[in-house]
């Protein structure tokens, strides 16, 4: 009776010191979810040199023992839509897109939002001004964010001449691309003045369409900050107060691929 009793206690003590967890909790709290990525399919922007996406069939209707099923294929290069530039794209010896810390791709975010320059200019390059004008109305830039970066120019979607400056393919069309990205200084200003994990914007490239010799790009890539590529809804977001999940394909060795990225704002 003794030895029952004490089972009894001691259950008892461990159902207090372990409470049940609340039913249909989340970790996340309250919020909105907003999705940042586009839909792949035959609209999908890819750089004018590479390959487009394609979605073929294997099998797709009734079977022979009378059940539904569905399978297809596809093939794309890893730079196009919605994707991650992993920083071995453009720098040698670092990492790819299967060595990124999970750490850099998840956390907090801010926007900052040049779409009234980049409508003025194309050619637009965000600049350490704007970090600075962004940061007297909101404070510092938090430390190890993910900045994202609003041009406007994701309304253009998935008009290819409207958003990249031209509709044409092949390596003549690389020279008549018109979009705004970032410019090296300011690629510069904030690997040496604040602490970012990971940068995005809703155009094709982090460096600016007329780009040649793409530093923003080198110079981020050599510090290990990887990039987000044609992020969708940037204008769904507050300057602030966003956490963001980008989790791209798991290429072994890859220099980039399709990425899934979410934010949460409010809660």
């Amino acid at each position: 009776m003794k030895r029952t009793f004490s089972v009894l206690f001691l259950l008892a003590a461990i159902a207090c010191s372990n409470p049940a967890p609340e039913k249909n909790s989340s970790p996340f709290g309250g919020g909105t979810w907003i999705d940042l990525t586009y839909a792949f399919d035959e609209t999908t922007i890819y750089w004018p040199t590479a390959e487009t996406f394609r979605l073929d069939t294997v099998f797709e209707g009734m079977t022979d023992s009378g059940f539904y099923y569905a399978a297809f294929q596809y093939c794309a290069a890893e730079h196009g839509g919605t994707h991650l530039d992993a920083p071995v794209h453009f720098a040698e010896g670092k990492l790819p897109m299967d060595q990124i810390p999970l750490e850099q791709l998840l956390g907090d975010a801010v926007v900052v939002d040049v779409s009234a320059q980049a409508s003025a200019n194309p050619d637009y390059q965000v600049a350490v001004e704007d970090f600075v004008a962004w940061e007297r109305t909101n404070g510092p830039l938090p430390k190890d964010a993910i900045v994202l970066l609003r041009t406007g120019f994701g309304k253009f979607w998935p008009d290819r001449e409207r958003y990249m400056g031209t509709a044409e393919r092949g390596a003549a069309a690389v020279a008549k691309l018109h979009f705004p990205g970032l410019h090296p200084d300011a690629a510069r200003w904030l690997l040496a003045e604040r602490a970012i994990k990971a940068i995005g914007l809703d155009t094709p490239s982090i460096d600016y369409g007329q780009s040649t010799l793409f530093e923003s790009h080198r110079i981020l890539f050599e510090k290990n900050i990887p990039a987000f590529e044609n992020l969708a809804n940037l204008d769904h977001l507050p300057l602030k107060g966003i956490w963001v999940i980008a989790l791209p394909m798991k290429i072994k060795g890859g220099s980039g691929g399709p990425l899934r990225i979410v934010a949460r704002v409010g809660g």
